[in-house]
């Protein structure tokens, strides 16, 4: 390999850069148009546009990403994490171009990306499993059915695609309908694809993993575990290496099964096999993620090992470099810094960086995907950057935690950083009189969330203008940051589309909590509501919010859906 295009934005792209640079390759970005000034594209050897701004028609267009990879001459494709870094059909189409796929083979990924048919595979290796579906669920009347069968709490979940994305936890037998759809749309709008199966869910659980290496020659290596039971919506907020607080068996049994289901899948690349760990110590296979971890530095950093150009030497066809797995070398502890406002149920909050000064010092790391004066768009994933934090054991990298989340400061978007900063100090996590913390810790248990922060200014205009341009004699596509031209009247006489405004709110006026799109309204114009009835589903950051009515009366619905609006516009007026 020489030229490696990078099939993805943010910090993600910034981490496969930096790898490309360590091991000798040149590196090519992708960029939407609200990408356009990224560090991941400033940071590229090149960049090359991709004509849009919502995923759909960016991320997830594979004929765009493979025109660009033959144009610029790579013969690689790195997908990163999220998009298109679990579709087969992505994987199969890179292989087909005559460009080498940097991840699993295409038949494996379809096999383990169907969670159904990893079940299967981990029920035939003897992994341990909680009751399931034996397929995927067509109808919210089968949910009723099976939570029938096997009591409350139940668990709706996309067959394709992870990253806790389209998963629902259902506790009462009232929700299931909702929850139901609500998990299909999710699981529609990250993968392409709705079908959602069913699973028994353990209460309380920690959410426990374990990495694995894998080389084309047969050989797969497990390199430890990680905890990443701290979550909130099923999105890991803090990971950790080594999983601590696991006893020897149970540590052996998540090693065994990772390492058996990876062989009898023929795994090639980095991956991650996922478990969940009850509180009465029963363990079960969750699911395996065919692709780099978000996670993936607090295993580097305590085992000296770099993921990433890993990942290129598999894909070139060399064999491992070691056979069995590394004793952990210290604690590391990684923090999610998430444009979100944890005072306001983790809403995301889309918006310019004013300042960004991030800690240094003795254990600390920092993976980043911005930069001060850096834009936060509103239609993609809220993470900015990684804070990795490691000690020679956990109690060390607690304090370190603690000095450099201090030390952390972000202006101009609400952030992550106030909660991380409590959770430190929560005795459910530091341990000392057990570790408690489980997958809807924050939900059910945290007490210290943080004050609601001052809402953002709506990040500036980020689109582009697209004209073109005649030079000598040859006809150029030529994009203008819509900014450039505010007040000078547009382009060719045309007019300067706008950003979002904010509606002047009136009595009885619903606004809108966050910057997204109207995904969808649960009530008609004229309805009449209660308080407390679901009025509106939005989408932002790839997460779904609902809108609750406050009081009752009549609606009247001001936006319409499919609108993307600004955070405080007006989405309905409950009028009487």
């Amino acid at each position: 390999m020489k030229k490696i295009l990078i099939a993805n934005r943010g910090e993600i792209a910034v981490r496969i850069i930096r790898a490309c640079r360590d091991y000798g390759l040149q590196s090519v970005a992708v960029y939407a148009d609200p990408d356009m000034d990224a560090l991941f594209v400033t940071l590229a050897d090149e960049a090359y546009g991709l004509d849009g701004v919502r995923p759909a028609e960016t991320y997830l267009d594979i004929d765009k990403l493979i025109t660009i990879a033959k144009r610029s001459g790579a013969d690689a494709v790195h997908p990163g994490y999220g998009f298109l870094s679990e579709r087969a059909e992505f994987a199969r189409a890179v292989i087909d171009a005559g460009l080498i796929w940097i991840g699993p083979y295409p038949e494996v990924i379809e096999v383990l990306g169907d969670k159904v048919a990893a079940r299967r595979l981990a029920l035939k290796v003897g992994a341990p499993l909680a009751a399931g579906s034996d397929g995927p669920v067509e109808t919210a009347a089968e949910v009723i059915e099976f939570a029938k069968q096997h009591g409350l709490p139940v668990a709706i979940k996309a067959a394709h695609g992870g990253g806790g994305r389209g998963i629902k936890v259902v506790r009462h037998m009232e929700e299931i309908s909702e929850s139901y759809d609500s998990a299909v749309r999710e699981a529609v709008a990250a993968f392409g694809r709705g079908e959602c199966f069913l699973e028994r869910f353990l209460d309380r659980p920690r959410h426990i993993e374990a990495q694995i290496l894998a080389d084309k020659h047969g050989t797969v290596l497990v390199l430890g575990t990680r905890d990443c039971s701290l979550q909130r919506r099923n999105q890991k907020l803090v990971e950790e290496a080594p999983a601590p607080f696991l006893s020897d068996a149970q540590r052996q049994s998540i090693h065994d099964s990772a390492k058996a289901i990876c062989a009898a899948a023929g795994y090639s690349g980095a991956g991650t096999v996922e478990f969940l760990l009850g509180v009465d110590g029963t363990i079960s296979f969750l699911e395996v993620n065919t692709r780099l971890q978000v996670e993936h530095p607090v295993t580097e950093e305590t085992t000296g090992i770099d993921l990433v150009i890993e990942q290129f030497r598999i894909a070139e066809g060399l064999p491992l470099r070691i056979t069995e797995t590394p004793i952990p070398r210290g604690h590391s502890i990684e923090f999610r810094i998430n444009a979100e406002d944890p005072g306001r149920g983790f809403l995301p909050t889309p918006g310019t960086i004013t300042r960004f000064e991030a800690p240094s010092g003795p254990g600390v790391r920092l993976d980043s995907g911005v930069v001060s004066g850096s834009t936060i768009p509103g239609v993609y994933d809220s993470l900015m950057a990684k804070l990795i934090v490691t000690g020679p054991t956990r109690e060390d990298a607690l304090k370190r935690a603690r000095r450099a989340l201090k030390e952390f400061n972000i202006e101009g978007v609400a952030t992550v950083l106030p909660f991380h900063r409590a959770a430190m100090e929560a005795s459910d996590f530091i341990g000392d009189q057990g570790f408690n913390v489980h997958t809807r810790w924050i939900e059910t248990d945290f007490a210290e969330m943080p004050q609601a922060e001052q809402r953002p200014e709506p990040a500036h205009d980020s689109s582009l203008i697209r004209t073109h341009v005649e030079i000598d004699g040859k006809r150029h596509a030529l994009g203008i940051p819509a900014q450039l031209l505010a007040g000078l009247g547009g382009l060719g006489g045309g007019s300067v589309p706008a950003a979002n405004g904010v509606n002047p709110v009136e009595k009885g006026a619903v606004t809108a909590p966050i910057s997204g799109t109207v995904q969808s309204f649960k009530v008609e114009n004229g309805a009449t509501v209660a308080e407390g009835d679901l009025l509106t589903v939005m989408e932002a950051m790839k997460m779904e919010t609902q809108i609750i009515a406050s009081s009752a009366g009549t609606v009247r619905l001001v936006a319409a859906e499919g609108d993307y609006v600004s955070a405080g516009s007006t989405l309905l007026v409950i009028e009487g």
